[in-house]
C-alpha cells in the first residue's frame, strides 16, 4: 500500500527542565529554566559548551496538556514574572523547584490567570472573506429593513474555525450583546477559549451557568457574549413560563443570536442525538422536539421567545436549509473540506507560512467483511453486513431496577471477538490469508505498523450504550491482551455526563497524549463542537441514514495536532504530528452511498454527479478492501459500488488475488504425486518445468523447517546461516512464480463467464456439461483437466464462489438501467454452489 496515505508522527518528547549551576558564584539561588522536545542532559550540555561545570537536573517534566497542546518555557517565565520571581538573567530565576511545579501545574490545567491572553493568531482568508460578505449583508438588509432581522448562514466544514471568526464579525459590526445558542452544550470550551484568551477580545466578557462570571458583576459598557443551550433557556417552570433566572435573557434585545451547530439533517436522526437527554425535563422536551422538527427557520425562530436584530446560523452540513431555498445564494458562505484542502495544496505566499498545513487529510479506509463473520447480521438496503445488529448489547445481570454496566455483553459476542482480532490482523482465516498476500495484505488498523504508530488515540462510533459497555467489557477479557495497552473511556449514557463533563475523562485518561493510548466509545456525546486533537481515526461502527451526522462524526478526528517550539529555538515555530487521520468503516457499500450522498449536497453547483464525487475524494482518497486486495477507487467506482454493490475494476482484481489459488507443500505434494495433473500443469504456458521447480519448493522448505528447529536449540554455524537465507529465498521465489502463473491462468475466468449466458448455473456445471468446448478455447485446458485440479484443491473453490458470483450480479445489475432483466428473481450460480440474490 502505497506510503503517501500513512505519515509517520516525528519522535518528540516536549519537556521542561530546570537545573542549577552549584559551584558558579553568578548563579547562586538562581535556577535555570528551559525547554526541549530531545534529551535534557544533551540539550544542557551544548548551553554550557566546553566550561567544565558541574550542574545538577532538579526537574525534567512533560510540557503537554491532556488536550494534546504544547506549551514552552516561555509560558512558564511569564508565570513566573507576574507572580514577582526575581529573573536577573535570561532564562535564570531566583524560585524554588516547587515554583516551577507550580507554574507547570496552573498552565498545563489552563488555571493561570485568565486575562493573560496567549492566543494572537489571525484571521485565515476564507474567515475573512466570511466576515466581510455577513457584514455587507447585513447593513445592506438594514438600510432596506430597519424592523427585520437579517438571516445569513455559514455553510463552513468542522474546523472552519466558526466561533473565532464569530467573533470578529461581532467586533466588526459594534455588536456588546451576543447571544449564542446550541443543542450541544458540549462547545461551550470552545467558544470561551477563544473569546478569553485571544488578544483581539481583552475586555469581553463571557458568561454561562458553568463559569465563576456572576450575572450582576456584568460591565453593560464592555461587550458580553452569552453562552447556552437550547434546552436550558427554552425550558419552562412548573406553571408552563419562562424559568426565573432566566427572565432577564428573555427581556433583553439581543445584536445578535448565533445558532451554533444548525444542521437539521443530524437532528432528524434521533432525538437522542439531538442532545444529551440527561439535562432535559418532560416539560422542556416538547417546545425544543417541536423546534428540531420545524420545517424552516422561520418557523423555528417563532418557537424562540427571544428577540434580537440578527441571526447568524453555523454548520457544516446544513444541506436541508439549503434544499429548500431558505436561504439564498446571497445569505450563505461556502467553505468545504476540498475547499480546504485545495487551499493548503495551493498557497503561494512565501513570506506568511501556509495557514491549512496543519489541517490533516482524510483518508477513509473501508473493509469488506470475511463471510464467516459477517453472515450473523446479513441484510438491510444492500444486503449486506448490518452494524447495528452485529454490534447490539443486553444486560444480563441486573441489580433491582439498575443495570449492571460490567454485566453488559454483545448479543453475537463470538463474532464481534472475531472482529476484534480481525482489525489486529489475528483473526485465523484472513491470517493464513494474509501469509499468501505477502506484502500486499490489507492495513488493518491495529495490525499494520504505520498505521498502529499513527492510531494511539481513536474514536469509535456504536449503535446504543449498551453496546459500549459490551465493547470495553469484551475488550478487558483475558483473551484481548493487545487492548489492555489501551484506556477505554465510555463517553455515553448518564454516567458519562452531560457536555463538557463527557469530556474530562477523555482528557484525564490521555494525560500525556504522546505517552498513553485510548479508545473512546460514544452513541453520540462528542461528535460535535468538541476539539481532541490527538483523536487520528473514528471507526463508524452503527448504520446512519444522515450523511450530515455520519460527516459530522467522521470531522471529528481533523483536529490540528502540532508540538510547539519543536528545536527549543524557535518559539513561533511548530511540527505538525499529525498529517492525515482516517475513517474506517466496514459496510462498505453503506459508507461510500454516504459519500455519494454527502458530496451530491455539498457541491449545489455541479450537476453531473461523478464530477461532484470526483471533487471530493480528490482530497478524501478512499481505500477500498474487497476480501482480496485494497486499492483506491475513483469517483466512477464510488457510483458504481453505490448502485450495484461493487465495480468493474474491483471485480477485475478479486481475480489477480493470490488467495484464489493454492500453492502450499500439501497441495503441491499432491499434484507431484499425480502425473496426469502434472501434464496438464506443463500444457499452460510457462509450466514447462514444473516438476523441478516443486521439488526445489518441497525440498528447500523442508530443509529450511529442520534448520530453523535446530535454531531453536542451538545456534547455528555462519555456513547454516547463508545456507537457511539462501534457501529460504530460493523457495519463495519458486513457490511465487507457480502462483503468478496460476493466477495468470484464473484470469481468463472471467472472460469466458463473460461468452456464456448461463448465469443461473454454477461455473463448474457451466464448464463441464454445458461449454466445454468454448472453456477450452478460452483457457486451453480440457473439462477433465480442469476437474482435475480443482479435485486437488490447486483452486480456492470458496473465494471462487464469492467472486463468481458477484461477477453475475454486477454483469446483470450494469444492464438493467437499459429496461433489460432477463434473469428476474432466478437463482445466481457461483462456482460449485447456487444461491438465491437475497441470501
Amino acid at each position: 500500500m502505497n506510503q503517501k496515505y500513512f505519515s509517520q508522527r516525528l519522535d518528540l518528547k516536549p519537556i521542561i527542565y530546570v537545573y542549577e549551576i552549584p559551584d558558579a558564584e553568578n548563579r547562586k539561588g538562581l535556577l535555570k529554566i528551559g525547554y526541549t522536545t530531545r534529551n535534557a542532559k544533551e540539550r544542557i550540555k551544548e548551553q554550557l559548551g566546553t566550561a567544565g561545570l558541574n550542574y545538577n537536573i532538579l526537574l525534567e517534566q512533560e510540557a503537554i496538556r491532556p488536550d494534546g497542546s504544547t506549551f514552552d518555557d516561555y509560558e512558564i517565565h511569564r508565570y513566573l514574572k507576574r507572580k514577582g520571581f526575581a529573573n536577573p538573567d535570561g532564562e535564570w530565576f531566583a524560585c524554588r523547584v516547587q515554583d516551577v511545579k507550580a507554574a507547570i501545574l496552573a498552565i498545563k490545567n489552563r488555571t493561570e490567570n485568565i486575562q493573560d491572553r496567549v492566543f494572537d493568531f489571525k484571521m485565515r482568508p476564507e474567515q475573512e472573506s466570511a466576515v466581510k460578505k455577513t457584514f455587507q449583508y447585513f447593513n445592506n438588509f438594514k438600510k432596506e429593513n430597519k424592523k427585520e432581522s437579517p438571516h445569513f448562514l455559514w455553510n463552513a466544514k468542522m474546523r472552519f474555525g466558526k466561533t473565532f471568526a464569530s467573533y470578529k464579525l461581532a467586533k466588526k459590526m459594534g455588536f456588546k450583546k451576543i447571544l449564542v445558542l446550541t443543542f450541544k452544550p458540549a462547545v461551550e470550551n470552545a467558544w470561551e477559549e477563544d473569546l478569553m484568551l485571544h488578544k483581539d477580545f481583552e475586555g469581553w466578557q463571557f458568561y454561562s451557568k458553568n463559569n465563576d462570571l456572576e450575572k450582576e458583576k456584568i460591565n453593560k459598557s464592555k461587550p458580553l457574549v452569552l453562552f447556552g443551550s437550547f434546552q436550558d433557556f427554552l425550558g419552562k417552570n412548573s406553571a408552563g413560563g419562562i424559568k426565573e433566572k432566566n427572565k432577564w435573557v428573555h427581556n433583553t434585545k439581543w445584536d445578535i443570536i448565533i445558532f451554533d451547530e444548525y444542521h437539521w439533517g443530524a437532528w432528524r436522526e434521533g432525538a437522542k442525538d439531538l442532545f444529551d437527554k440527561e439535562e432535559d425535563t418532560s416539560r422542556e422536551t416538547d417546545t425544543i422536539a417541536k423546534l428540531a422538527f420545524k420545517e424552516s427557520v422561520e418557523e423555528a425562530e417563532k418557537l424562540i421567545p427571544i428577540k434580537t436584530n440578527h441571526y447568524l446560523y453555523l454548520s457544516g452540513t446544513p444541506f436541508r436549509a439549503i434544499e429548500t431555498g431558505e436561504f439564498i445564494e446571497d445569505q450563505i458562505f461556502n467553505w468545504t473540506y476540498s475547499d480546504e484542502q485545495n487551499a493548503k495544496e495551493t498557497w503561494k505566499s512565501k513570506k506568511e507560512p501556509n495557514p491549512y498545513l496543519s489541517l490533516p487529510k482524510m483518508i477513509m479506509m473501508t473493509y469488506q467483511m470475511p463471510d464467516s463473520i459477517k453472515h450473523i447480521a446479513q441484510g438491510g438496503e444492500f444486503d449486506e453486513f448490518d452494524l447495528n445488529i452485529f454490534f447490539s448489547a443486553k444486560s444480563k445481570d441486573k441489580d433491582g431496577n439498575k443495570i449492571n454496566y460490567d454485566k453488559i455483553e454483545f448479543v453475537y459476542k463470538d463474532y464481534v471477538q472475531k472482529w476484534l482480532d480481525l482489525i489486529r490482523g489475528s483473526f485465523l482465516e484472513t491470517a493464513i490469508d494474509n501469509l499468501k498476500l505477502g506484502a500486499k495484505k490489507p492495513p488493518f488498523p491495529f495490525s499494520d505498523a504505520r498505521l498502529q504508530q499513527i492510531l494511539t488515540h481513536t474514536f469509535w462510533f456504536l449503535p446504543s450504550v449498551a453496546s459500549c459497555y459490551a465493547m470495553k467489557n469484551l475488550m478487558k477479557e483475558r483473551q484481548n491482551t493487545f487492548y489492555k495497552g489501551y484506556k477505554i473511556i465510555v463517553a455515553a449514557g448518564a454516567r458519562a455526563g452531560i457536555g463538557l463533563k463527557a469530556l474530562e475523562p477523555v482528557k484525564k485518561a490521555m494525560d500525556n497524549p504522546l505517552e498513553t493510548k485510548t479508545i473512546t466509545l460514544s452513541t453520540g456525546k462528542l461528535t460535535t463542537g468538541v476539539t481532541v486533537r490527538p483523536w487520528s481515526g473514528v471507526f463508524m461502527l452503527r448504520n446512519l441514514k444522515s450523511p450530515e451526522t455520519y460527516f459530522q462524526t467522521s470531522f471529528r478526528v481533523q483536529s490540528p495536532w502540532m508540538v510547539d517550539n519543536p528545536d527549543g529555538k524557535s518559539p513561533n515555530k511548530k511540527e505538525i504530528l499529525k498529517r492525515e487521520c482516517y475513517i474506517f468503516d466496514f459496510a462498505p457499500n453503506r459508507a461510500l452511498s454516504q459519500v455519494a450522498d454527502y458530496s451530491s449536497k455539498l457541491n449545489v453547483k455541479e450537476n453531473d454527479p461523478e464530477k461532484k464525487v470526483e471533487e471530493f475524494i480528490k482530497f478524501l482518497p478512499i481505500l477500498a478492501y474487497d476480501g482480496s486486495s485494497m486499492k483506491e477507487i475513483d469517483a466512477k467506482e464510488i457510483l458504481d459500488i453505490v448502485m450495484s454493490g461493487t465495480t468493474a475494476t474491483l471485480l477485475a482484481r478479486r481475480w489477480e488475488s493470490a488467495l484464489l489459488v493454492n500453492v502450499d507443500n500439501e497441495t503441491l505434494q499432491r499434484l507431484m504425486a499425480n502425473e496426469k495433473a502434472m501434464e496438464v500443469l506443463r500444457n499452460i504456458e510457462g509450466f514447462r518445468s514444473l516438476n523441478q521447480d516443486i521439488e526445489t519448493i518441497i525440498n528447500k522448505s523442508e530443509s529450511v523447517t529442520k534448520l530453523k528447529t535446530k535454531a531453536n536449540e542451538k545456534d547455528l554455524t555462519k555456513k547454516e546461516k547463508k545456507q537457511l537465507t539462501e534457501e529460504e529465498k530460493e523457495y519463495k521465489r519458486k513457490r511465487k512464480q507457480i502462483q503468478q502463473k496460476l493466477i495468470k491462468f484464473a484470469t481468463r475466468i472471467p472472460i469466458f463467464m463473460y461468452l456464456t449466458d448461463y448465469r443461473e448455473r454454477t461455473l463448474k456445471d457451466v464448464i463441464t456439461k454445458l461449454e466445454p468446448s468454448l472453456f477450452k478455447k478460452v483457457t486451453g485446458l480440457t473439462v477433465k483437466d480442469f476437474e482435475l485440479l480443482v479435485s486437488l484443491n490447486v483452486f480456492n473453490s470458496s473465494l471462487m464462489n464469492d467472486a463468481v458470483y458477484k461477477f453475475k450480479r454486477y454483469e446483470d445489475s450494469s444492464l438493467e438501467y437499459t429496461g433489460i432483466n432477463r434473469h428476474e428473481g432466478e437463482k445466481i450460480g457461483g462456482f460449485d454452489t447456487v444461491k438465491k440474490p437475497n441470501e
